[in-house]
């Protein structure tokens, strides 16, 4: 879906051909001070993610997935290591990545007060869409999600289903090549997270773009994920295709049992977040409700 790079002289480049979509390299990250011992949130992770992949990243609460979100999306500063999307780094090219980006948060990112065409619309003004384009792009963007008969309504009066699935329009109206979502069916019931869904696969195998996801739903990531990569201690301890995770474990076993094994009955340690986050999806859950 995505169209070119622009290098700094603002002339336009075809992305590089035959690269990962996400490439991420000894990637570390540390909230506080390292003289007073802080908290290592993400330590030494590194994967590969290829284009047209829906990848899950899976772990606990303060398992380092936000955070890697985060500065994947350029959120955060990097520390120590580098993240590569399409072949361009974050470090230089932070601007140019942020075109390619498409993200939908825990956080709520509607404004209740504006139409869905005007939601969507905003996006695209913040993705310098061209103005001669931009009506067509954004009704484009509102249909993929089944939207466009309910563009002219304000978006406060939306079910949290059909907020989710303005968030995924705001996220598409720039022709994402990579789509990142962060526990977007969090609060949802299980029609409203399988309309969500529906759309995404809908989306990726029309455009080929590539999905980069965290839920804790464990059916979820099996269902939709191609390859799955489980963290915990900000740390990467396992990756594969559900399937693959599953059968290491046993013949009868499920990837619900791979998370298990995997963060063990101890949670406690390094966390990342903390109450503010937690009070931030709870906000979340209760408005979508």
């Amino acid at each position: 879906m995505a169209e070119h790079w622009w290098n700094r002289r603002g002339i336009a480049e075809a992305p590089a051909p035959n690269v990962p979509a996400v490439e991420v390299a000894s990637l570390s990250y540390r909230f506080g001070s390292s003289r007073a011992g802080g908290n290592l949130a993400v330590d030494n992770l590194s994967l590969t993610i290829e284009p047209g992949e829906c990848f899950g990243l899976l772990g606990p609460n303060g398992a380092g997935k936000t955070t890697t979100i985060r500065l994947l999306n350029t959120l955060l500063p990097l520390q120590g290591g580098d993240i590569r999307i399409l072949g361009k780094s974050v470090r230089t090219d932070a601007m140019n990545i942020r075109r390619h980006l498409g993200y939908v948060p825990q956080q709520l990112s509607i404004e209740s007060a504006l139409t869905a065409r005007e939601n969507v619309t905003w996006f695209a003004r913040l993705y310098d869409v061209p103005r001669s384009e931009r009506r067509e792009r954004v009704d484009q963007a509102l249909e993929m999600v089944d939207l466009l008969d309910s563009a002219d309504r304000v978006a406060a009066g939306f079910s949290g289903g059909m907020v989710r699935r303005l968030e995924l329009a705001q996220a598409l109206v720039n022709r994402s090549a990579l789509l990142v979502l962060d526990e977007p069916t969090v609060g949802l019931d299980p029609i409203a997270r399988e309309s969500v869904w529906r759309r995404v696969s809908d989306m990726q195998q029309q455009y080929g773009m590539t999905v980069l996801l965290t839920t804790h739903y464990m059916e979820e990531a099996d269902e939709l994920c191609d390859r799955v990569a489980l963290m915990h201690h900000g740390e990467l301890r396992a990756v594969g295709s559900p399937s693959e995770l599953a059968a290491s474990l046993g013949p009868d076993a499920t990837l619900e049992d791979v998370f298990r094994h995997v963060a063990g009955d101890n949670l406690t340690g390094r966390e990342s977040g903390g109450l503010r986050d937690v009070r931030s999806t709870r906000r979340t859950a209760r408005r979508l409700g």
